[in-house]
This record gives structure tokens, C-alpha cells and sequence, in this order.
């Protein structure tokens, strides 16, 4: 027989989640990492880290993916619409992050940010991705597409303005009218996937400077933007077009939106699959050099996908950790507990690791206009970079999710959430082995950007990176004679520099516990393999430290 009293049974040795915690104070990792950049700019950071790790947002963000976004093809009276509906918390995560200027701000080149934009914007990124990555790839793409709208100044005239707007608009109103603008990518088809040069969209001269765009397109994130950059065959190859919603005279552009994609992850942003049935489209760039004209885009893609899942990681690692702290196992804390203590520390360097590279090729990208060496450092790294954070995420969640056991695998935990959103930076912008070609493409056509990356880690390593840079460039002549190999080389380019750039944030003893755990030892595919002379509980509390 239940007793009378059973309802006011006391709930024990269950963990509050963790919600309320500033997203900068709390993390030593990032302070270390920003540790150098004008004080206003590290004022803000504090105050973006605030303002997201707020119990407030976290709830916006529950919402948005607990509500997805829903397609309206036609409205009430049986017109095309083309519609796509968001919750009102979507709405609201995209507001904050438009001030925040995640969509522009490397863009501007005036102020306390002028010589720091990328870094700066990095750790927006990363803070913002721990919250709720699915709203981020709509800054992303947006952010990029500045680059390609360099190959077209009048249509740049136009669009920069509103893009570099710190107010969102979600009106579906012609451009013009608008406060600020958004744009998305369409590129990938049915049939060509990651082969961009499969597309078999076309696109037509209408003799009045403008494009008759046919075709269709399969993946296309945030379809309710004011513009989308499309990729079409013309005479004279695959070219670059600008797609506005709405056409200069303020007639609808016909752009159909078919069906949403019920995706496994990022669930509060819509992807679309849409038709283009004689859509009118701007080109950008020279005709024919649409993959030339993309590359810059794609490289800033990239660096957001890494920063994105360095972002999801830490957010993994910082649920696991709170939880070890304050729940009881077989008489005492988890986190005292050596097996866990083990686990812990060993996921913490993965984590440390993330954050170090993704911020090292930030800062390549703000120096790459003045430095021709950090320029080739970011061309090849930005390929391996994303390959590696974006493989490790994925198995950081996983081990977080395992420390956590049973609540962690409901959806009313973060980490469920997380681990759905940590699997889709690695599609966006070319999958592994996409990213493992462009490595040997970037390596065949010259020598420097290798030279830069071992000079990188020459610099950070010191004496100990003498027979390191043998190895890699052992491996990287066994890749481009063999290039079933190339992740291999591709992991020990990305776990160097890892090392290389903790070695210049961070105590010694942790880059050299990540150097010879990942490095110095046959490969292994668990966390909790640390030697036991590196102090474990000490790695934990530092880059997690308690609150």
C-alpha cells in the first residue's frame, strides 16, 4: 500500500541542471585565449558570456527546438506562399545574435575589434554554440557571403548595408523596406551532393543583366532569408548567382519551397528543399568561375563549423563535469571517484584542444591580410581544423552523455539536444574525406602553407618539435603518394598544432599530457587513458573550474 504521504517524498542525489552560469567567467579555457585583446573587446565577451549562459536563454532555446519550424506553401485563399514559420524563440536567439553582430562583425573594420574581428567573433561563436547552434548557421552562411559579394561591388552597394545591420527583420517584405538582411546558400543538389560541379540547375542571360535560374536545389539552411547564393550552369560553366526574394520592383521572385527536411539534429532551423521554376538571379563574379568565386565562403563556413563544435563540446564537457561534482555514487562524489576523475580530465584535453586550434586559425584569418605565411597557415589548416573538432565532438558528448547515465539520455537534458546538434557541422561545407582532399589538393600546389603550419608548430613546441616535423613530413609525402592515407595525415597535422597552440595559452604539463596521450601512444578510441602521473583532478579543475 502506497503511503498517504508518498507525494512530499524528499528527491535526493539528483543534480540540478545547470543553468545561470556566466559563459566566460566560468570558463578559464576561453579567458586564456582572448587574454590579450583590447579590454573593451573582453568587457563585451563577459557580457555576451553572461547574457547566454542566463537561464533565460537557455529556455529560448529549449523552445525553439522543442517547437520546430513549419512550411506554409500556400496561404488561405490557395496562393503560393513559400512560407516557413518559426517558434517566436527562434525569432528571438536570431535578435540576440544580430546585435551581437555573429553575422557581419568580421566585416567591420573600424573600432575596438579592427585588428581582432576574427578572434573576437570566434568567441562569440563559441559561447552562442553552446546554447543553441541550430540559429548559428544562419550567421554563418551570412557572414561568408559577404566574401563572394566582393566579386560583385554594385550587388555589394546594395545588400552590405543591411547584412552589417545589427537589427533582425524577419518580415517577409522586400529588401529595401527592411532593417537588416540575412542571406543563405543553395548548392547542393539530388545528384551531386559535395560534387558541386554535378549541378544541373541552369541558369540563362535575360539580356537585361539578369539570370533565368532552373533547377532545384536539396539541402538549403534558413530558406527564409532575403537572399539566397545559388550555384547554375551557364554557357560558359558553373556560375555564382544572387537570388533575391524579392525582385527590384517588389514582385515576389518565384522561389518554391517543396518540403522541409526533418533532420536528426540542429532542429530549430529549417532546411529546405526548393525548386527554381524561371527565377530571376544576379551573377556574381565571372561567369563560369563560380567555384573560384565560393572558395573564400567556404573557407569562413569552415572556420564557424569548427568554432560551432569546439562550442557543443565544451558545453558537453561543462554538463559532465557539474554533474560528477554533485552526484553520489558507492559513498562518495563522482568526481572523486578515480575512474571518472580519469575520464573527465582525458575529455578535458580534447575540449582544450578544440578551443586552442579552432582560436589559433581565428586569429590566422585576422592575419592573414598583413602576413603571407599566417595566410598559408589558414589555407591548409582551415581543412584540417574542421576535420578534426568536428570528428572529436561527436565522442565528447557521447562520453559526457555515459557520465551522466541515465538523465543524460532524456530530452529534457542539454546533452541529448547536443549530441543530435554535434553531428551536423561535420556535413556542412564538405565531410571528411571532402576535407582530406582539399589537404592534398592545397599541399600539391605548393609547399608553403606546409612550411607555415610546421614553422606554427616549431614555434610553439620548440626543441621537442624537431622529430615531430619529421613525421609529418614523412606522412605527408606517404598521403600525396597514397591518398587513401591522407586522414591520417590530416589528424596528425590538427593534434600538432593542438599541442603547438596550448603549449602558448596554457600550462605546459596539459599540452604535453594531450601530445603524448594522442602522439606519443598507439592509437586509441575511449576516453579515460591518461597516464597516472599526470594529475587528473587538477586537469578538471582547471578548465572547469567550480562555480
Amino acid at each position: 500500500m502506497v503511503s498517504p504521504d508518498y507525494e512530499t517524498h524528499e528527491v535526493i542525489n539528483q543534480v540540478a541542471f545547470r543553468v545561470g552560469a556566466s559563459l566566460y567567467a566560468s570558463d578559464p579555457v576561453l579567458a586564456a585565449l582572448v587574454e590579450g585583446l583590447p579590454r573593451p573587446v573582453v568587457d563585451g565577451l563577459a557580457t555576451h558570456g553572461q547574457q547566454w549562459g542566463s537561464a533565460e536563454m537557455a529556455d529560448l532555446a529549449r523552445l525553439a527546438n522543442a517547437v520546430p519550424p513549419v512550411l506554409k506553401t500556400h496561404d488561405a485563399s490557395g496562393r503560393r506562399a513559400d512560407m516557413v514559420e518559426f517558434h517566436p524563440a527562434y525569432h528571438a536567439l536570431m535578435r540576440r545574435s544580430v546585435a551581437a553582430g555573429l553575422q557581419a562583425s568580421i566585416w567591420d573594420a573600424s573600432g575596438d575589434e579592427a585588428s581582432v574581428r576574427a578572434v573576437a567573433r570566434a568567441a562569440r561563436i563559441y559561447m552562442t554554440a553552446q546554447v543553441e547552434a541550430g540559429h548559428v548557421g544562419a550567421m554563418s552562411v551570412t557572414s561568408a557571403s559577404v566574401a563572394a559579394l566582393a566579386h560583385a561591388p554594385k550587388l555589394a552597394e546594395t545588400w552590405l548595408p543591411m547584412i552589417r545591420s545589427r537589427r533582425y527583420d524577419s518580415r517577409v517584405i522586400p529588401a529595401a523596406q527592411k532593417a537588416g538582411a540575412l542571406f543563405a546558400f543553395a548548392t547542393t543538389e539530388k545528384q551531386g551532393g559535395s560534387d558541386l560541379r554535378a549541378s544541373s540547375t541552369r541558369a540563362d542571360a535575360s539580356g537585361d543583366g539578369s539570370y533565368r535560374i532552373v533547377g532545384h536545389k536539396w539541402f538549403v539552411s534558413a530558406p527564409m532569408s532575403d537572399a539566397l547564393m545559388v550555384l547554375a550552369q551557364t554557357l560558359e560553366g558553373l556560375s555564382f548567382f544572387l537570388v533575391p526574394r524579392f525582385l527590384p520592383d517588389g514582385k515576389r521572385n518565384p522561389i518554391r519551397l517543396t518540403r522541409l527536411k526533418d533532420k536528426l539534429g540542429t532542429r530549430s532551423n529549417a532546411v529546405a528543399e526548393i525548386e527554381f521554376p524561371g527565377t530571376t538571379g544576379f551573377l556574381v563574379g565571372e561567369a563560369g568561375r563560380g567555384v573560384a568565386t565560393i572558395n573564400e565562403t567556404v573557407t569562413l563556413t569552415r572556420v564557424d563549423s569548427a568554432l560551432t563544435s569546439a562550442g557543443i563540446s565544451r558545453a558537453a564537457l561543462a554538463e559532465a563535469v557539474h554533474y560528477a561534482r554533485h552526484r553520489k555514487a558507492f559513498g562518495a562524489p563522482l568526481i572523486d571517484q578515480p575512474l571518472m576523475t580519469r575520464v573527465l580530465a582525458d575529455m578535458a584535453l580534447d575540449v582544450t584542444a578544440s578551443a586552442a586550434l579552432a582560436f589559433r586559425l581565428a586569429e590566422a584569418v585576422d592575419r592573414s591580410h598583413d602576413d603571407p605565411v599566417e595566410a598559408a597557415f589558414a589555407r591548409l589548416m582551415t581543412p584540417v581544423v574542421k576535420y578534426w573538432i568536428t570528428k572529436v565532438t561527436p565522442a565528447v558528448v557521447a562520453e559526457a552523455i555515459e557520465c551522466t547515465g541515465g538523465n543524460g539520455f532524456v530530452e529534457d537534458n542539454h546533452l541529448a539536444r547536443l549530441y543530435r546538434d554535434a553531428l551536423a557541422p561535420a556535413l556542412a561545407d564538405g565531410p571528411g574525406n571532402v576535407l582530406c582532399l582539399d589537404v592534398l589538393r592545397i599541399l600539391r600546389r605548393s609547399s608553403d602553407s606546409l612550411e607555415a603550419v610546421l614553422r606554427v608548430i616549431e614555434d610553439g613546441l620548440g626543441q621537442a618539435a624537431r622529430s615531430t616535423l619529421n613525421v609529418l613530413r614523412a606522412a605527408t609525402a606517404v598521403a600525396l603518394a597514397d591518398e587513401g592515407s591522407a586522414r591520417i595525415l590530416v589528424e596528425q597535422l590538427a593534434m600538432t598544432v593542438a599541442a603547438a597552440a596550448m603549449r602558448r595559452r596554457f600550462p605546459a604539463v596539459v599540452a604535453d599530457a594531450f601530445l603524448e596521450s594522442r602522439l606519443g601512444k598507439p592509437w586509441r578510441s575511449t576516453y579515460g587513458m591518461l597516464d597516472a602521473r599526470f594529475d587528473a583532478r587538477a586537469f578538471v579543475d582547471y578548465i572547469c573550474p567550480r562555480g
